[in-house]
């Protein structure tokens, strides 16, 4: 019997269609999604179309994980109103601000959210279309976020009295929504909308919602980042880390997290479980800025960075070239700390870059310790095929790094939760993980160190403004 998996993510739709038994992939495909921060649902449904053809009409049942926080609006006949606004949209971050201190400050949302919302949550995208698309956001009769609208329609849809689905994995990521008692918070997204507004009914992790028109199971669907637990199949003591773009490290819990400063957002998983997650904005691109100011590309790059030896022979790199995150520094800059003519070599540089950029990700993994002990890292993403960052990870992070297979592990996971919802079991199928690479090292502490002393040096340089090379 065959499952698919759908990953809808920002720049495309990949599918992936598995042996529901053990998850061997037996067929794959994808296709892109336009560019740009908002996006027409409409072209998410052609994508999955193009990529699941020959696909998704052999398999028994489907699974979509999406790109998490995307609002999607629609009218009382269940029609599109507007673009959906993306997580990558950051016009409502003056909304988040006020709706922040609606509430008294960061607390009440931590604990009764599991989050604080910034630019990226539903919430307060909801807001922005309150306050500058005031038509549009009286017409909206129910909201959905990516992974439901795509559920929908797979359900035979598009009819609002088909019972629109969503998880507590996803319906985590809105601003809206409790982790800890699976409930969603109706009045919060009322206040924030300026009326009530229909949300999707929560479904249970491993429930069929529907079928398709040809007949196959759907199940409930979940985030991106939950649907990548999944996949990897993350236990206790495991951490995930994976540099993209952007950075990510989060890990499968048994207590919900309620972090007031809003350093970890507090998501719940695809399994009944919780997933706290905490993101850098700096990560492989901090990587592909290091290749060019050493004038090579990626892999000479890597090449130069282990010719060179732990610490850069003193030079330091802190990587917050597109302002940071975590911690919360907008408007930072990149700073280098020890450089002389001795060590000034590209070499050195290179290693530099690479150890920043791990030091970064293992100073946020950290964060996540109070939620179990940490005994492995799975490293995955793009940067983790960098032969530099697989074998200086260990030394940083203080632990055995394992990086799997490279794998759209979004897809896997959805194709796994839809061979759950076929098989109606307490926990989801356990299918074999995938090979992985073993890395370990000697800890060197020192590398961390010198890093935490240059980040909490440099806190009084970040300017109030953007710097002058910034977009306007």
């Amino acid at each position: 019997m065959l499952v698919a998996g759908v990953d809808s993510s920002t720049q495309s739709t990949k599918v992936l269609l598995c042996e529901a038994g053990d998850g061997t992939i037996v067929g794959r495909g994808s296709a892109p999604h336009p560019g740009g921060t908002e996006c027409p649902p409409e072209a998410w449904w052609t994508a999955l179309q193009q990529a699941g053809e020959g696909l998704l009409s052999r398999a028994a049942a489907i699974g979509v994980a999406g790109q998490q926080h995307g609002m999607v609006v629609l009218d009382e006949d269940g029609e599109v109103i507007r673009p959906a606004l993306l997580w990558n949209d950051l016009r409502s971050a003056a909304a988040a601000s006020a709706l922040i201190a609606e509430r008294g400050g960061p607390r009440w949302w931590a604990e009764h959210t599991g989050n604080v919302p910034n630019a990226s949550f539903t919430v307060t995208k909801l807001r922005w279309l309150a306050e500058h698309e005031p038509a549009n956001a009286a017409r909206t009769f129910s909201v959905m976020l990516p992974h439901d609208w795509l559920t929908w329609r797979l359900r035979a849809g598009p009819k609002l009295d088909k019972d629109p689905v969503t998880d507590r994995g996803d319906a985590s990521g809105t601003g809206y929504f409790s982790p800890a008692t699976g409930n969603w918070l109706p009045e919060v997204a009322a206040d924030a909308l300026g009326h009530p507004v229909r949300l999707p009914r929560v479904a249970q992790p491993a429930e069929v919602v529907g079928e398709t028109g040809w007949g196959a199971a759907v199940s409930a669907g979940t985030g991106d980042n939950m649907g990548a637990a999944l996949g990897l199949g993350l236990g206790p003591g495991e951490v995930a880390v994976s540099i993209g773009p952007s950075g990510t490290a989060f890990a499968v819990t048994e207590v919900p997290a309620a972090d007031p400063p809003g350093t970890i957002a507090g998501f719940a998983d695809a399994t009944g479980r919780f997933l706290p997650l905490a993101l850098t904005v700096n990560a492989g691109l901090v990587l592909s800025a290091a290749a060019r100011l050493t004038g090579t590309d990626l892999e000479g790059m890597s090449a130069l960075a282990l010719a060179a030896g732990p610490g850069a022979r003193g030079i330091t790199l802190l990587p917050y070239l597109d302002g940071e995150r975590t911690p919360d520094r907008p408007h930072a800059t990149g700073v280098l700390r020890g450089l002389t003519t001795r060590n000034a070599t590209a070499e050195n540089l290179a290693r530099a870059g690479v150890e920043a950029v791990l030091a970064s990700l293992a100073e946020v993994a950290s964060m996540l310790a109070q939620f179990g002990e940490q005994r492995r890292v799975l490293l995955i993403g793009g940067g983790a095929r960098s032969p530099a960052v697989r074998a200086v990870a260990p030394g940083i992070f203080g632990v055995p790094v394992d990086v799997p297979d490279p794998e759209e592990y979004v897809a896997l996971g959805a194709a796994r939760q839809a061979a759950w919802a076929l098989a109606g079991t307490p926990e989801p199928p356990a299918w074999p993980r995938r090979p992985a690479a073993r890395y370990e090292g000697t800890y060197r502490p020192e590398i961390r160190e010198r890093f935490t002393a240059l980040r909490d040096a440099t806190t009084a340089w970040d300017a109030d403004d953007p710097p002058a090379d910034a977009a306007p």
